[in-house]
């Protein structure tokens, strides 16, 4: 065997170890499976002389679950495949945890997915007690549920108010989290402590057996129409529903195999499980979003993007020019992983509120029990305001995240480019300026890149940076390791009027403003762009980021645009925006109002004007063909943005666009989507919708080449 090694010592105790050779964790896939079938058979033939079982792992992590590739080769084969496989994991842990001796599961590292089924049906669980060790179900965030038994496996432990929670939310946890909630049974405090607890264990329980096989087991607080237990978990299900807007399938499926397998004999319970299991994963939305999840992520995370050349230096000192919201948000990023910042705005007061805001960043983590008061001190100690007296002399990074205007932005870099020491790298926090641009007022063009951050930045995850034309790739390379170091996921894209969120970002709001200047209900467009699955809708986007904001950078990119000889097609959004700030005066919420009326307390509805100043269509349209509207703008903006060469991988534009710019998760991404219709059917629609709307509309040649081809626009989608 070459998965698993069988030992056995002068105890009578077997050692089943774990290390996958073919990869650097061990996951379930064909060979672990084949193999373990070999484990079993040579358990059950050595049963009699076996004190008992210890299942390790040679890897950092015990198991991480399953093989994805392998499970969407699975899939292309069709629904009675996936069952059959998931009936055949069940088989085996069926096997071990029936063997007739006490097996242990020694978890020196996570235990995710499969990994934690696989120690479920181990009559014990014994775990290094370590922050970096976790323990759950996270295949809800793949469109998935557990297939390996633990939907009913967990129900039969922890009964079903605290298994469907920890089922459907995909929560991580940690291992003393995992013991008060009742699926790990010891805590030791090094992995060389595992083995002699595991033991310990064994000679305590020479006749272990799990619970469910028990005659008379019931499951703990009742099966699903013992007491109130159903009225519960209906409104677990209505919570369900209402934040997945029934988009995303998984969380209302697990609720559902929960509450039957409750009700039924263990086996057949496994079996309606394996039924749930296969229908999610010949589900579109599984495949989107393992996908963007796994796939995409995972080319990101491992650097696609980032020049091979140079290695790897930790930043260790950064400075940050502009205090505000951004840049206190920047500074708050960079001072949590550790790094030294330089806050500095025009005087040491405004700095100094930079500082405070990050303090009361800090004063929230230690309040939710997330952070200790001495990380947060720590943490705050991290950053030194001051006013530009001084140059940022000692940083080897420097961010600058002053107003978003070209002449303020070229001012802050003749003024703090030079001073600083050599080879640091100059980076703009901007959204829509082109870097190249900018990249004039630098002395040092070669080490200048763009660097976009998203608001709020103590929350949003993405950062897209932007290569100019000068960017040498140790610059490219040390900004993405940058990235990465704070905790966020970094895309790459090359320079352009808008890159790609910002620009595909724009094409949603206008969209939608058009859609008012057609005379179509406010509330109808609201609540299509809800119901498509973005987070907030379009006019709500307009009046949070105010519309002075979209008006602006409308007329710098007309401008800038002029400048190059470059004509830009006017948006019918356009004069709905420019109309609602000149000649109405509703700039939006921090200005008193915009499409929306707000009130003292905080509450808003759409403002009762909008009827008198652009009208009531007589017909309104369905809410599908909005819906459509909204996600094919974004779309053929985002294939155009491909075959200009402004992004620079499908994973890019797929994960950029779900977590920079809110494209609705369930699509796998905004390039995803357009296969998931079908590249073909997809150009067909767009052409529909341009004959009827606009060029805005046009498909790409792009997209018409891979139509006429059959081939998709993502490479890895059938992969």
């Amino acid at each position: 065997m070459n998965y698993f090694t069988l030992t056995r010592d002068g105890d009578g105790v077997a050692i089943v170890n774990m290390n996958n050779p073919a990869a650097s964790s061990n996951t379930m896939s064909d060979a672990y499976k084949d193999e373990l079938d070999a484990v079993l058979d040579q358990l059950e033939a050595q049963r009699d002389t076996l004190a008992g079982v210890v299942i390790t792992s040679a890897k950092r992590d015990f198991l991480a679950g399953g093989d994805l590739s392998a499970m969407r080769g699975r899939v292309r084969a069709g629904a009675p495949v996936v069952f059959a496989d998931a009936q055949r994991v069940k088989q085996q842990l069926r096997r071990l945890e029936k063997l007739g001796r006490p097996v242990v599961a020694a978890l020196n590292g996570s235990a995710l997915g499969g990994g934690l089924e696989l120690a479920l049906a181990c009559h014990a669980r014994i775990c290094v007690d370590s922050d970096e060790v976790k323990l759950g179900f996270p295949e809800v965030t793949l469109g998935l549920m557990p297939g390996g038994g633990g939907v009913v496996r967990s129900v039969r432990m922890l009964g079903l108010l605290k298994a469907v929670p920890l089922l459907a939310d995909g929560t991580l946890l940690s291992p003393r989290d995992a013991r008060a909630l009742g699926l790990v049974d010891v805590l030791v405090d090094a992995a060389d402590g595992l083995l002699a607890a595991a033991k310990a264990w064994i000679a305590k329980s020479p006749a272990a057996v799990q619970p469910w096989d028990v005659k008379g087991h019931a499951v703990p607080g009742g099966a699903l129409y013992d007491g109130t237990l159903h009225l519960q978990l209906s409104g677990l299900t209505a919570g369900y529903a209402k934040k997945t807007r029934g988009l995303l399938p998984a969380p209302g499926a697990i609720v559902a195999c929960a509450a039957e397998s409750s009700m039924l004999p263990f086996d057949v319970a496994l079996k309606i499980e394996s039924d749930c299991f296969t229908q999610l994963a010949v589900s579109p939305v599984a495949g989107n979003l393992a996908a963007l999840n796994f796939f995409d992520r995972r080319t990101i995370r491992r650097g696609g993007a980032r020049p091979a050349q140079p290695a790897s230096e930790p930043v260790t000192q950064v400075g940050v020019l502009g205090a505000g919201m951004m840049g206190s948000g920047i500074a708050w990023s960079l001072a949590l992983a550790g790094i030294s910042v330089e806050l500095k705005d025009i005087d040491l007061p405004a700095a100094e509120r930079g500082r405070a805001r990050i303090a009361k960043l800090a004063d929230k983590q230690v309040a939710a029990g997330r952070m200790t008061a001495a990380e947060a001190g720590a943490l705050h100690a991290r950053v030194r305001a001051a006013d530009l007296s001084t140059p940022f002399g000692t940083c080897d990074f420097l961010i600058e995240a002053v107003f978003e205007d070209p002449a303020i932005k070229r001012s802050a870099i003749e003024q703090h480019e030079h001073p600083l020491p050599a080879g640091a790298v100059f980076a703009t926090n901007t959204s829509t300026l082109p870097v190249t641009g900018l990249a004039e007022a630098a002395a040092h063009p070669d080490r200048f890149v763009g660097l976009h951050f998203f608001s709020p930045v103590d929350r949003m995850q993405l950062v897209e940076i932007i290569r100019g034309a000068m960017t040498s790739d140790a610059t490219l390379a040390r900004a993405f390791d940058l990235v990465r170091a704070i905790g966020k996921t970094p895309i790459v894209v090359n320079d352009s009027r808008g890159f790609f969120a910002s620009r595909v970002f724009q094409k949603l709001i206008y969209e939608g403003a058009a859609m008012v200047g057609e005379g179509i209900s406010p509330a109808l467009v609201e609540r299509a762009a809800l119901q498509a699955g973005y987070p907030v809708g379009p006019l709500a986007l307009l009046d949070e980021t105010t519309l002075t904001l979209s008006k602006t950078v409308i007329a710098q990119t007309r401008n800038g645009l002029r400048a190059e000889g470059k004509y830009l097609a006017k948006h019918p959004g356009e004069d709905v925006i420019v109309r609602m700030v000149d000649e109405l005066n509703r700039a939006g919420r921090s200005t008193g109002g915009g499409f929306y009326a707000y009130a003292e307390d905080g509450t808003k509805q759409l403002w009762s004007g909008l009827a008198d100043t652009f009208g009531r269509a007589a017909t309104q349209p369905p809410i599908e063909a909005l819906v459509e509207r909204f996600l094919c703008a974004q779309a053929v903006d985002a294939a155009a943005c491909l075959e200009e060469g402004v992004l620079t991988s499908t994973a890019e534009a797929n994960v950029g666009s779900v977590l920079g710019i809110g494209f609705p998760t369930w699509t796998g991404g905004v390039l995803r989507y357009i296969d998931m219709v079908g590249v073909r059917h997809f150009v067909e629609r767009a052409d529909l919708l341009r004959e009827r709307h606009g060029d805005r509309y046009a498909a790409p040649a792009l997209l018409r080449r891979l139509a006429d081809s059959g081939e998709t626009v993502c490479a890895d989608a059938d992969c």
